[in-house]
């Protein structure tokens, strides 16, 4: 169950499209005066360097954040909110390095004002560990609170939210099969709980049936309950078999990515369409390359 480490996958090609999707959807949502509480599920360890064990073990991070920083990315100007996220990582560095990656709650709290609220989910105990002693370091009181819980379970009791505004974000491994069925059954709990609010959801696109029907049960249910929503995909490299040098069949790893957005700011769609060609041409691996986007409601 806490075999899954997010420091192996931060700053990978996902993280890129979420944290995009992430940065866009809050800067819209903060420029109401009316404060705002933030929930974040699966919230990890909050900070991770890419120079570490874990992010230097898997190489992710070559195939995602780097090579938006490297020369492959070139003189053209990126648009505004892909360079937005470049301009949130560059943040927590210095001009000489990129070493640090911030995970969600990092750059979550670094967007809110001091009226926001931010309600951070950690079942791992390490990573709720070193979760806990990242946010300490903010001095921020009790404007972020770390909650050792079940994020599916544990976002229940704040929602409704005081101030009648939330975003909700939600995303978690799927190492456990049955994550694909609870996410679902969670969105559909806060709706009933919180009809207005925000709900963002990442899931992986791999060679598995459950995987493909999460974005169709989220488009379902948000056209049952009258809402509109916003579905991007971002695929980086074929999802076929291969073999290495060797003739061992290998797995391509993480090939394709994506969001489901309820309720998101009308302003999301244009950027996402601004930023996904930009996606597509630094992080494609191959040329099976592409980006999908769609919405309703």
């Amino acid at each position: 169950m806490f075999s899954y480490r997010h420091a192996f996958h931060a700053g990978n090609h996902a993280d890129v499209l979420k944290h995009t999707v992430l940065i866009a959807t809050l800067r819209h949502l903060i420029e109401k005066d009316t404060a705002l509480t933030v929930l974040d599920t699966h919230a990890g360890a909050g900070l991770y360097r890419l120079d570490g064990d874990y992010a230097e073990t898997s190489g992710e991070s070559t195939q995602g954040i780097k090579k938006l920083l490297g020369p492959q990315a070139g003189s053209t100007a990126l648009a505004p909110p892909l360079q937005a996220y470049l301009d949130m990582v560059a943040s927590f560095n210095s001009k000489a390095s990129q070493k640090i990656y911030p995970g969600s709650p990092f750059i979550i709290q670094r967007l809110m004002r001091e009226r926001d609220k931010l309600k951070l989910f950690e079942l791992h105990p390490t990573d709720a560990k070193t979760l806990a002693a990242n946010i300490a370091q903010l001095e921020v009181g009790r404007q972020v609170a770390v909650l050792r819980e079940d994020g599916f379970e544990g976002v229940k009791k704040f929602l409704p939210p005081p101030a009648r505004r939330a975003l909700l974000l939600c995303d978690p491994s799927y190492e456990i099969k049955s994550d694909y069925g609870r996410v679902v059954d969670m969105v559909a709990d806060a709706l009933r709980r919180f009809a207005t609010g925000s709900y963002l959801v990442w899931y992986p696109l791999i060679p598995r049936p459950e995987a493909h029907d999460l974005p169709r049960k989220l488009k379902t249910l948000a056209n049952k309950c009258g809402k509109s929503w916003l579905n991007v995909a971002l695929t980086v490299k074929s999802s076929k078999l291969h073999a290495n040098e060797d003739g061992e069949t290998q797995r391509p790893g993480l090939p394709a990515s994506g969001m489901f957005a309820i309720n998101p700011p009308y302003t999301l769609k244009a950027a996402m369409q601004e930023a996904l060609p930009d996606m597509v041409r630094l992080l494609g691996q191959d040329q099976h390359a592409s980006s999908f986007i769609e919405s309703g409601g």
